[in-house]
């Protein structure tokens, strides 16, 4: 009875996991970009746009994929390596999918099957009403509530 006791109050004092800041409807489907083509989109993006309190980041999208996002969950940085699916990408953070750019390659809007990535960048710290607007449409049909959504 001692032993028992005494693992009851070592699972007490265990370290519980932190939970994971989910800002999309985990039921509803996700899809990337499936024309997704890297050199249209490369160069530096801007985050306009997000699901966190902290300010805006950047994207690079080159030889390699750099982000400093601010997400839901605070503050993420790394390089994403491509996963063989156009626009598809892991991170650290889980999976960085483009789900829509617009025709003329001024805004783009990235988020993850498991909800922990939605932003939506553009090519400068200004972004017009109407491809916001068409950005939050993107996030909102991927599942995404967006009236958490917060322009940076």
């Amino acid at each position: 009875m001692r032993r028992l006791g005494l693992l009851v109050l070592l699972a007490a004092c265990t370290a519980r996991p932190e939970p994971v800041a989910v800002t999309r409807d985990l039921s509803r489907p996700v899809y990337s970009i499936a024309g997704f083509d890297a050199a249209r989109l490369s160069g530096d993006w801007v985050q306009v746009a997000g699901f966190g309190d902290c300010a805006g980041g950047r994207l690079q999208v080159g030889a390699r994929v750099a982000y400093d996002l601010c997400l839901a969950s605070g503050r993420a940085a790394g390089e994403a390596q491509a996963t063989g699916v156009p626009g598809r990408f892991e991170t650290q953070d889980g999976g960085l999918w483009v789900l829509w750019a617009d025709a003329d390659n001024r805004t783009l809007v990235i988020g993850a099957p498991d909800g922990r990535i939605g932003a939506v960048l553009n090519r400068g710290a200004d972004i017009s009403p109407d491809r916001l607007t068409a950005a939050r449409d993107i996030l909102s049909f991927n599942g995404y509530d967006v009236e958490r959504l917060r322009a940076y």
